[in-house]
C-alpha cells in the first residue's frame, strides 16, 4: 500500500492532533506508512499582528494558507488543521474529508487565585487573543479589560504566572486536553506552575469548528479520499456542518465575533448562537432545531433568526 504524506503546523497542539491522525490512519490502514512535514504559517511569524482589531491581522488563512498551498501543489496528501482556524471557503479543488472525535469545546478561565467570570474583581484585566471571547466577556462584564495575549499554551500559562497585573487568561479546554494538562476539582497542574481554572461553558458559546480536528485534502484524489473517510466521526461531522453552514452564510473565517453551540440528541440537533456587530451595539441572539439529518437546513433557520 501506497504511503500518506500528513501535513501540519509546528505548535506543540498542532503536532500532537498530527499524532492523533496517524494513529487514526494506523488503525484504520495496518501497516499504511505516514510521512510528517511541518509548515510555519504567516499567523506563526507574525506575532505582532493583532487578532483583535479587525482587518489587521487578515484573519483568512492566518494559520492554513501554507498547508493548503502545500495541498495543491502535491507536497503533502492531507493537511490537519484546527477547524476553528480554518476559513469557511476553502481554495478551489481542495474540500473537508474527514473531522475526528470532537473533544470538549468550552473555554475556561485560567488565573492564579481562584475564580470565575462573576468574580473576577471589578476593572480585572483578562488576556485573550480571541475577538469572539473579548466580545462576549466584554458583554457580559463591561468593567474588564481585555489584554491582546497570544503565543503558545506554555507561553501563555508562564506569562499569566510572571505577570501580576493580570488577572486571568481564556484557552479553550480542548487544546488544554490534547496537551496532556491535568485539570481537576478547579486546579490545572503544569510544567509552568499550578493555576485555578474554571469552565466558561456557561457563559460563553464556542467558536464555530472549536474543538474538532479537520482533514482537508485535494477534492479529486480518490486514493487519498477513501484513506481518510474510516476516520471521520459522524456525530461531530453532521454538528461541523451546521456550523460551517452559518459560517458561509456570515461570511466568515476565524476572526468573526460570533459564538455558536451545537448539542446533537439522538436525530435532532439543537443550536444556539450569538453574533456581534459594531462596537458597542446589544449582540444579537437565536436558536434553531431540527433534523440531525439536515444540519444545512437548520443552519439556515439560525441564520434567519439571527435576522
Amino acid at each position: 500500500m501506497s504511503g500518506i504524506i500528513v501535513g501540519t503546523r509546528g505548535s506543540a497542539l498542532a503536532l500532537a492532533q498530527a499524532d492523533l491522525t496517524e494513529a487514526a490512519l494506523a488503525q484504520a490502514h495496518p501497516g499504511l506508512k505516514t510521512e510528517r512535514r511541518i509548515f510555519t504559517t504567516r499567523g506563526d511569524i507574525k506575532l505582532d499582528l493583532s487578532l483583535l482589531r479587525a482587518g489587521e491581522a487578515g484573519g483568512k488563512g492566518l494559520f492554513t494558507k501554507e498547508l493548503e498551498d502545500a495541498l495543491l501543489a502535491g507536497a503533502i496528501d492531507v493537511a490537519v488543521h484546527s477547524l476553528k482556524d480554518l476559513p469557511g471557503h476553502q481554495p478551489a479543488g481542495l474540500q473537508l474529508a474527514a473531522v475526528l472525535e470532537r473533544a470538549p469545546t468550552a473555554d475556561v478561565l485560567v488565573s492564579r487565585e481562584p475564580h470565575t467570570l462573576d468574580s473576577l474583581p471589578l476593572a480585572a484585566r483578562v488576556g485573550t487573543s480571541s475577538v469572539r471571547r473579548a466580545r462576549q466577556v466584554q458583554w457580559l462584564r463591561p468593567d474588564l479589560v481585555i489584554e491582546e495575549w497570544r503565543g503558545n499554551v506554555p507561553t501563555r500559562l508562564r506569562k499569566l504566572r510572571e505577570r501580576s497585573d493580570i488577572a486571568a487568561i481564556i484557552l479553550a479546554e480542548a487544546g488544554l486536553r490534547r496537551l496532556g494538562y491535568a485539570f481537576a476539582a478547579g486546579r490545572l497542574m503544569s510544567a509552568e506552575g499550578e493555576f485555578c481554572v474554571s469552565s466558561l461553558a456557561e457563559h460563553l458559546l464556542p467558536a464555530i469548528g472549536q474543538g474538532a480536528v479537520a482533514l482537508q485534502s485535494r477534492a479529486g484524489d480518490d486514493r487519498i479520499n477513501s484513506l481518510l473517510a474510516p476516520l471521520n466521526h459522524e456525530p461531530t461531522w453532521l454538528c461541523i456542518r451546521a456550523e460551517r453552514e452559518l459560517q458561509r452564510f456570515l461570511a466568515g473565517d476565524c476572526s468573526l465575533p460570533v459564538g455558536i453551540r451545537c448539542r446533537l440528541d439522538g436525530d435532532r440537533l439543537d443550536l444556539a448562537a450569538i453574533l456581534f456587530g459594531a462596537e458597542g451595539e446589544a449582540p444579537r441572539r437565536a436558536e434553531a432545531s431540527g433534523a440531525a439529518s439536515e444540519p444545512e437546513r437548520v443552519a439556515g433557520e439560525l441564520f434567519r433568526a439571527l435576522g
